[in-house]
């Protein structure tokens, strides 16, 4: 027959007096330190009331002795001549002045491609290629590839003129939660 244990749990020290140890000695009021601070409150308020009268005495002293002194007068010399506002010759001939400058047209790196997937599966391949051309609004290739571990199915894009173009393309579908595009040269 079963057995409820539910109601035999033990209480443990719940229903147990608490202990009462040995509570710590209470410290002793330290006279030593208070008479201590009391002096040196008393006497910094002394020597404030013995020398609040001689601030005024020694004001007036320095009054006195800074009257006898004079200062000897400077000869003056003539100051010197106000410069012109333009001293400089550049500040009118650089409006007048053009540079011209033989810019090299940049030799652009060739055609890119991006590539947004490998698949074992031709089907996951289309299911990528209609994701991106519906989301991100590319078009984008299926390729059937060989290699040594197989048959794989990429997803590429191009294609692209320049690498600026590329990395707007790829802004473009990270924002549309494919991620992991890559970009390359051309190759057929």
């Amino acid at each position: 027959m079963a057995k409820d244990y539910a109601g035999n749990r033990s209480t443990g020290r719940r229903g147990a007096k608490p202990r009462r140890g040995k509570q710590p000695a209470k410290k002793p009021f330290p006279w030593v330190i208070a008479l201590t601070a009391a002096l040196l409150v008393s006497l910094f308020g002394y020597g404030l009331l013995s020398i609040q009268g001689a601030s005024e005495q020694t004001a007036a002293e320095d009054v006195v002795e800074a009257e006898p002194k004079k200062a000897k007068p400077k000869p003056q010399k003539p100051l010197p001549e106000a410069p012109e506002k333009n001293r400089w010759e550049y500040e009118k001939a650089l409006p007048e002045k053009t540079v011209e400058i033989d810019v090299e047209q940049q030799k652009s790196a060739g055609p890119y491609q991006m590539q947004c997937g490998s698949f074992r599966t031709q089907d996951q391949a289309d299911r990528m290629k209609a994701t991106i051309a519906l989301s991100a609004g590319h078009e984008s290739q299926v390729r059937r590839t060989t290699g040594k571990n197989g048959v794989w199915f990429r997803v590429v894009l191009g294609p692209i003129d320049s690498k600026r173009t590329g990395e707007a393309m790829r802004h473009d579908i990270q924002r549309a939660g494919i991620n992991g595009c890559q970009m390359w040269k051309w190759t057929d």
